[in-house]
């Protein structure tokens, strides 16, 4: 069974403290995801500070409009650098998903690497060819647009 990667990076006018605060809460998620993916967050909404063993579930509907749970555990943490989630329960075979965060002159980098395996073998893998990858990709340029129209475009 096949892995594939999607690795995104964006440059954003702001610091670290404050991206930080942004992407390190569940709650905000769903201001960076496209409104047709019927995304919310159902609990751990991320009152307080995100840990290692914290578990997020959501409702999502990825394909079709079907809503699907997806659970998904804060596994690594460091604070103001990165952290990674995985999904311990949801659409996929494999869900590793690093999020990181860097300073750089005028801002802030932002580098996202998604691991992923589709489920159902050669079938996901077939369906990933079709409309897997191309969906994550769409879903990460949005995200870099909301981060945009949030926080300005970068100019260095």
């Amino acid at each position: 069974m096949a892995f594939y990667q999607l690795i995104t990076t964006q440059k954003i006018p702001t610091t670290i403290d404050e991206i930080w605060d942004f992407v390190s809460s569940p709650a905000n998620l769903k201001d960076i995801t496209p409104e047709h993916m019927g995304f919310v967050v159902t609990g751990n909404t991320g009152i307080g500070k995100m840990y290692p063993g914290m578990i997020i579930t959501y409702k999502v509907s990825p394909l079709l409009g079907i809503k699907l749970n997806w659970v998904t555990e804060i596994t690594h943490v460091r604070d103001k650098e990165y952290f990674v989630d995985e999904q311990r329960i949801g659409p996929y075979a494999m869900w590793h998903h690093e999020h990181k965060i860097e300073a750089i002159v005028g801002g802030v980098l932002m580098t996202d690497i998604i691991t992923y395996q589709p489920p159902f073998g050669v079938i996901g893998a077939i369906a990933n060819a079709l409309f897997i990858k191309k969906q994550l990709k769409e879903i990460f340029d949005y995200r870099k647009l909301a981060l945009e129209k949030k926080y300005g475009a970068y100019s260095q």
